[in-house]
């Protein structure tokens, strides 16, 4: 049987063997800041993140073992890498001068816009079905998905969808993913979010319920230092690849990936042996709690069934002004807009944690119902190609100002969010009210 983790293993030895270290990093292992003794390269034995054929391999197959899908691949450079490398692996197979479609849900990170304009994919927006109160969200059900499919003129890669977003929402992945498998096409899922998901009970997870490809964030709610994600990929669309998923995760990722973040990955895997699965089912209930107890303060409280470590709270006076507060009686959040403020709990949040917060919230009293809806958007005006505005030259102009230009940068207001615009799209008067209402103040538009 393998090391529970090879990674820290060889990295402990390396260190105890007292070698000369006559290679990267500069710092030659001198703990100046306390890390650098594990701060390693691609020395003899290390192995090689994207042609890993030993102790990397064997850590990702242990990650491969708790999934339980078809793969499961390491990332020391987030989600961001991972969601270029679903998006290449599925429209890899491309014709000379072809420029593929992905159909997307409007509400994706700005990764997303990035790696259409590297690959240069033509992009057709779902946009949210139901009235929407905030950026962050974009409701897509299985059947607006199928009337969209029926009427594309053209046929997709792939469909894109992010869940878990920002506020807890979750789609209806086992709908999506029918729908998207009838018409034989891949669900790729943005699940930075909800690597945790994985291990509720039953799993939640999106390739449980038939998605094709996810990243995930192992360090947004699993224990993983900043950075860390994984590649999934399902076994059905593992023999489908006609692309190596490690071809695809170099292609767009440092050839120097950080053996700290590498070793953080590894760790989780012991981790999770050793009753973090049990713990975080635990933190959910502890979660749902804290959630009932601030409702009784007053505050709109709300824990999604379907990202159940995430805390969203709403009152009168918007979510910045309320985390401004929360800030001043020693609680930090995660994220916060006119609309919300959002917490994002795990085992490794203390009773004591949960406890201040109530506190603070209590100290801080509620504020009554939550402000008025913020503007939403119109239907977005393509006028140029993503890849073209993205490497256009630019100017950055007042927003105010911004009327009827081509946007260059996509402006959210937090990732992953619906774009106020993206990269391409005529900016309309809407687009310029809703970039002021979310205190937007200056925009790169197109020279």
């Amino acid at each position: 049987m393998g090391s529970a983790t090879p990674i820290i293993d060889f990295v402990q030895n390396y260190i105890q063997s007292g070698t000369v270290r006559a290679h990267m990093p500069g710092h030659k292992g001198q703990a100046r800041l306390g890390y650098e003794p594990m701060d390693i390269t691609e020395i003899g034995g290390a192995d090689a993140l994207y042609e890993a054929e030993g102790i990397i391999r064997e850590s990702e197959q242990n990650a491969s073992r708790h999934f339980g899908f078809g793969r499961t691949l390491y990332s020391a450079e987030g989600s961001s890498q991972c969601i270029r490398a679903m998006l290449f692996l599925a429209t890899g197979d491309r014709g000379a001068g072809e420029r593929p479609l992905i159909l997307a849900a409007r509400n994706v990170h700005k990764a997303f816009i990035h790696a259409c304009a590297l690959l240069d994919l033509e992009v057709e927006w779902l946009m949210p079905e139901a009235e929407q109160a905030e950026l962050c969200s974009c409701p897509v059900t299985a059947e607006g998905l199928r009337k969209k499919l029926t009427a594309c003129a053209k046929r997709p890669a792939a469909v894109y969808i992010t869940s878990p977003d920002y506020l807890g929402g979750t789609a209806d992945i086992a709908g999506l993913a029918e729908v998207c498998h009838s018409h034989g096409l891949p669900l790729l899922v943005d699940n930075a979010h909800g690597a945790y998901l994985k291990f509720l009970e039953p799993s939640r997870h999106p390739i449980d319920l038939g998605a094709d490809m996810t990243c995930d964030s192992a360090h947004k709610t699993l224990p993983v230092v900043t950075g860390g994600a994984y590649l999934q990929i399902s076994k059905e669309m593992e023999g489908r690849l006609t692309r190596d998923p490690k071809l695809a995760l170099g292609l767009f990722g440092s050839t120097s990936p950080s053996y700290l973040i590498l070793q953080s990955l590894d760790l989780c895997n012991r981790l999770l042996d050793e009753g973090y699965i049990e713990a975080i089912r635990r933190t959910v209930c502890r979660v749902g709690k804290l959630s009932e107890a601030l409702c009784t303060l007053g505050y709109d409280a709300r824990v999604n069934a379907g990202d159940p470590l995430k805390l969203v709270i709403r009152d009168g006076r918007g979510g910045t002004v309320l985390a401004d507060l929360l800030r001043g009686h020693g609680v930090e959040v995660e994220f916060a807009d006119q609309t919300a403020v959002v917490m994002m709990l795990t085992p490794d949040s203390t009773d004591a944690d949960l406890q201040q917060i109530y506190d603070a919230l209590k100290a801080i009293g509620a504020a009554g119902p939550a402000i008025d809806r913020l503007p939403v958007l119109p239907e977005p005006q393509q006028v140029m190609t993503i890849r073209e505005a993205v490497f256009a030259p630019v100017e950055r102009i007042a927003s105010a100002e911004a009327e009827g230009r081509i946007c260059a940068a996509p402006t959210v207001s937090c990732p992953p969010a619906v774009p106020i615009a993206v990269s391409g799209e005529v900016i309309t008067k809407e687009a310029v009210q809703t970039l002021l209402a979310y205190g937007i103040m200056e925009i790169e538009v197109v020279r």
